[in-house]
């Protein structure tokens, strides 16, 4: 997608000089900085502390990871160790695992002399495929916002949360896929954009992807989507998944599950764009199973921003001897979705749907 009407990704491999590159997104919307990954440290580190985030993204870092170890030792029983390390650094996510399996079971039986190359190789393909399925998702989601367009003839107001745009993917994205296309297209679109707290990625990421395509949209804080869908102001909700379970339920960013209760009571398509990867075909109860992440309280304490001297600064902004819980993710079940969209196509939020996916 665009940054300042240049193509960019969010992570790479550079041949000539043999370094993995990505955008730390921690510091977005208000600085653009590309760095290396160059050790397993600094993979882990991107990971936990959300230097690259977004379910799919995070697999493809995980399989670059497994490059980056294999170049110090490619003996398959450290890396089997790496592996270990690096499926720890986030719970919730299905990709990273997913990920992580594809390289290490390509690899496992290879000669020591082998391996560096062929991880290169199953991290560039699990890069390429990602782009590739984001582009699928979101030509199957363009469909369902033509056909609303077409019904009604004005503007489609979309709604979304958090960030699932291809700041959270490679390219493309996957809630946001389908709203680049259809604005390719000439689709007069219109998105609502959630603030998402605590990090408030629909923020600080959606509206900076969103303003970088020209694409119209209006940031609201996160409690204002209900009142919007009372007075018909959303024909469509999209979101992401970090993990749909294989029943259906969907875990997504924590606020999910509120918007599709709202949605759900006045009768707004909810929809959940959802790579395969992301499917965790193991799970059969994702409200029960899923492990949600618990993440820094100081995550929900500090927030911040730029001050007005114009510098990135973060200010606490409860009591003192406050406690803050800050759980990452909730799940939204299953009966609440309207259809999910994969690669695949759009199928149903159940067992008997997402099972024809394998």
């Amino acid at each position: 997608m665009l940054v300042n009407d240049k193509h960019l990704t969010t992570i790479w491999y550079e041949k000539k000089t043999d370094k993995v590159k990505i955008i730390d997104q921690r510091l977005i919307p208000f600085e653009l900085k590309i760095i290396e990954l160059n050790t397993v440290d600094e993979v882990c580190f991107a990971i936990k502390e959300m230097q690259v985030r977004g379910a799919p993204l995070i697999g493809v870092t995980a399989a670059y990871g497994i490059y980056i170890a294999s170049k110090e030792n490619a003996n398959i029983d450290f890396l089997l160790k790496i592996s270990q390390r690096i499926n720890s650094t986030r719970p919730t996510a299905v990709n990273l695992s997913w990920a992580l399996s594809e390289v290490m079971n390509k690899i496992v039986d290879l000669k020591e002399d082998q391996i560096s190359e062929k991880t290169l190789e199953i991290a560039n393909q699990i890069r390429q495929d990602d782009i590739d399925n984001c582009k699928k998702i979101g030509e199957y989601g363009y469909e369902l916002i033509k056909n609303i367009y077409e019904m009604k003839n004005k503007p489609v107001n979309i709604l979304t949360h958090c960030n699932a745009g291809w700041l959270a993917a490679v390219d493309w994205g996957t809630a946001l896929a389908p709203v680049f296309i259809a604005h390719k297209k000439n689709i007069p679109i219109h998105v609502w954009v959630d603030e998402t707290r605590p990090r408030n990625q629909g923020f600080s990421l959606t509206s900076w992807e969103l303003l970088n395509e020209n694409i119209p949209n209006s940031l609201i804080v996160d409690n204002v989507g209900g009142h919007l869908m009372q007075h018909n102001k959303i024909d469509i909700c999209i979101t992401g998944t970090d993990r749909t379970a294989s029943n259906g339920d969907v875990c997504n960013k924590i606020g999910t599950y509120l918007k599709a209760l709202a949605a759900y009571d006045n009768n707004i398509p909810f929809y959940v764009s959802a790579p395969i990867s992301s499917i965790d075909f193991t799970i059969e109860n994702g409200v029960r199973d899923i492990p949600i992440e618990e993440r820094d309280s100081e995550e929900v304490s500090h927030i911040s921003g730029l001050d007005e001297n114009n510098d990135l600064k973060t200010i606490k902004i409860v009591p003192d001897g406050s406690s803050c819980t800050n759980f990452a993710f909730d799940v939204t079940p299953a009966k609440y979705i309207t259809k999910l969209i994969t690669e695949k196509g759009i199928v149903g939020a159940n067992y008997q749907s997402i099972s024809s996916l394998k």
